[in-house]
């Protein structure tokens, strides 16, 4: 039975008895961890129809000299919110049942690497790669930019430019291009030479013409 506050009133009046009336509570809801209001979606580069069209826009030239470069003019992993960084906030988005520590750590869950195909059950397998290497980021481009530019790039959780993958993969990738390296995985070239191609396009990052043949012929996969 529900018992309004004008009833409730009118009955102690009568009875001679003070009325306190409480503050209404509201039933409880569950509590979430504090991380997951922040969970995003691994961000989707557009189909390949119009990445073909953005990689025609693209500068075609000689990769840039490496004179200068340190991945220290990339500034990463910055906080995104209270202690979480960016890797931190890329192993939570990309795996299934992450629990986080008060540090925003990942102490457990499973990621799926589709570079190689293969599942994880530790963060320290896990390496948060740039879909476009900073290195070769310089090398098209980014060597003329601002370092808050390059921080931007390096951190960049809003396009399809971070990805969790498994370390080993990561570190065979290295800074190489698609014409150098592609995932083991064939069934991921599409998603990988759109993600590659889009960030180069967004960016305004160059490419070389053997890169650029390798990503026609990777989208080319997507049919």
């Amino acid at each position: 039975m529900i018992i309004s506050r004008g009833w409730l009133r009118a009955a102690t009046s009568l009875l001679g008895l003070s009325t306190v009336l409480l503050p209404a509570v509201a039933p409880a809801a569950a509590t979430a961890p504090a991380v997951s209001a922040h969970r995003r979606v691994l961000p989707e580069a557009p189909g390949a129809d119009e990445v073909r069209t953005e990689l025609d826009t693209l500068t075609i030239e000689a990769p840039h000299a490496m004179t200068g470069y340190s991945r220290a003019k990339f500034p990463h992993w910055i906080k995104q919110y209270g202690e979480c960084d960016t890797r931190e906030v890329v192993l939570s988005r990309d795996g299934e049942g992450v629990t986080q520590d008060s540090l925003c750590r990942a102490i457990e869950g499973t990621w799926y690497s589709p570079y190689d195909d293969k599942t994880l059950d530790s963060a320290s397998k896990i390496d948060i790669d740039h879909i476009v290497p900073l290195a070769n980021a310089w090398r098209s481009g980014a060597d003329t930019w601002t370092t808050a530019k390059r921080k931007a790039f390096a951190n960049d959780l809003d396009d399809s430019q971070l990805i969790a993958v498994s370390a080993s993969s990561n570190r065979s990738k290295g800074d190489q291009s698609p014409d150098q390296w592609s995932p083991p995985n064939t069934d991921y070239w599409c998603t990988y030479s759109r993600a590659w191609a889009h960030i180069k396009y967004l960016y305004g990052l160059s490419v070389t013409q053997p890169e650029r043949d390798k990503i026609i012929s990777m989208l080319n996969t997507c049919d």
